[in-house]
């Protein structure tokens, strides 16, 4: 699928280009073209592969280059204003070589949170070609703020995109980590995980074709209809034996020459095994899959580990664990790799705690933020007045 991706502030600028250092090194041709926006200058000079020319500063009237200061509202403001620059760099784009639009932005901070929102409803109005939102919930140790722009944003945002895709910070972070290296690793992931999904049914010369293609409409489908996707994947290394040129897999635990080894009922087994652990593993929106309305399931890796017996039954078991008759699957062959992966995208998920959670505590903060305002008025005009009321004002 060829994508046109926008990173939206600091968060959506890194993850788009780390989706171009993907690309760059697996070959996967997914980004068609990569524009980063944000208000501060320092965000945009630290990427490393988006062009310089599809680097837009927004804002300069109003921050300075300095950025928002997770005010979304203000966030909201500056893109409204400022649209016309941000439209420029997309003018650059050859939307008629792009399958849909990816808006990328952390949810939580000022530039992307309020933002993101603006540019999905400008991109609608003025192209055909879909426009998904890929959107990262902060974690809940990051403050009231962050959550309650969250929460704002997601509210927002779910109602100007074709579909958003949520990946929940909060699911991933590893107690101890530093920040940078916490979020560096979350990009890796997010970028793995949507790399495969995206990447499936983009076929490069010396590729070998799928059995079961799984091409940009596939996606489309699945995404259609609007709401929330979560992604859940698995994966398990493939060997390589040099002394034999062959391949050897964890799977069988022989030494026997490649076609012995993978006999199809053992693949099928194997390729099921992927799928439940995709399903019910960490997905990127943790969620309960019980009435997802639509599902697609990609399975890459050598094609030697790959049947369609095995995609085939992971396909009929999501329909039993999802309760939808919308599920398509097919596999993606990656000869050079040295994994097997299954990559699920689970679309138009309703039971979502962590949403519910996630309002709720946007809630309080609200209410607290409000009580605080008022108290701090009352405050400051206790202290500027005169007991007496004998000093006048200026003005």
């Amino acid at each position: 699928m060829k994508l046109a991706m926008i990173g939206f502030g600091q968060a959506g600028g890194k993850i788009v280009d780390k989706f171009l250092e993907y690309d760059q090194r697996t070959g996967s041709e997914i980004v068609r073209a990569a524009v980063a926006v944000n208000t501060a200058k320092a965000d945009l000079m630290g990427l490393e592969h988006i062009p310089q020319d599809q680097r837009v500063l927004i804002g300069q009237s109003r921050v300075k280059g300095h950025g928002v200061g997770a005010d979304n509202e203000l966030g909201a403001e500056v893109a409204e204003e400022d649209i016309g620059e941000v439209q420029g760099a997309i003018d650059g784009i050859p939307v008629h070589e792009v399958d849909a639009f990816l808006i990328v932005a952390g949810l939580g901070g000022g530039t992307g949170s309020g933002g993101a929102p603006v540019l999905a409803k400008h991109l609608k109005r003025i192209y055909t070609e879909p426009v998904y939102g890929l959107g990262i919930l902060p974690g809940s140790d990051e403050g009231g703020i962050y959550t309650l722009n969250a929460a704002r944003s997601f509210q927002t945002l779910v109602n100007e995109v074709d579909n958003l895709l949520v990946f929940d910070n909060d699911a991933w972070r590893q107690t101890g980590e530093s920040v940078q290296s916490g979020y560096d690793e979350i990009n890796e992931e997010i970028v793995k995980r949507f790399g495969i999904l995206f990447g499936a049914g983009e076929v490069r010369e010396g590729q070998e074709v799928a059995e079961s293609v799984v091409d940009s409409s596939e996606i489309i489908n699945t995404l259609s209809g609007g709401g929330v996707s979560t992604v859940g994947y698995a994966r398990e290394s493939v060997e390589r034996k040099q002394e034999s040129g062959g391949l050897l897999s964890r799977f069988t635990g022989s030494d026997e020459s490649i076609e012995d080894q993978l006999d199809s009922a053992n693949t099928t087994n194997r390729i099921t095994s992927l799928v439940r652990k995709a399903a019910l593993g960490r997905l990127t929106l943790p969620c309960e899959i019980d009435g997802t309305e639509r599902a697609l399931l990609v399975m890459a890796g050598p094609s030697a580990y790959l049947n369609r017996k095995g995609i085939e039954r992971g396909r009929k078991w999501l329909e039993e664990q999802t309760g939808s008759m919308e599920v398509r699957g097919g596999d993606y062959p990656l000869n050079s790799s040295d994994f097997v992966a299954s990559a699920i995208l689970l679309s138009g998920v309703t039971n979502v705690p962590r949403i519910k959670e996630l309002q709720q505590v946007a809630i309080e903060a609200q209410d607290n933020i409000n009580e605080i305002r008022e108290e701090s008025e009352s405050n400051l005009q206790n202290l500027v007045e005169d007991d007496e009321d004998e000093l006048e004002s200026l003005f």
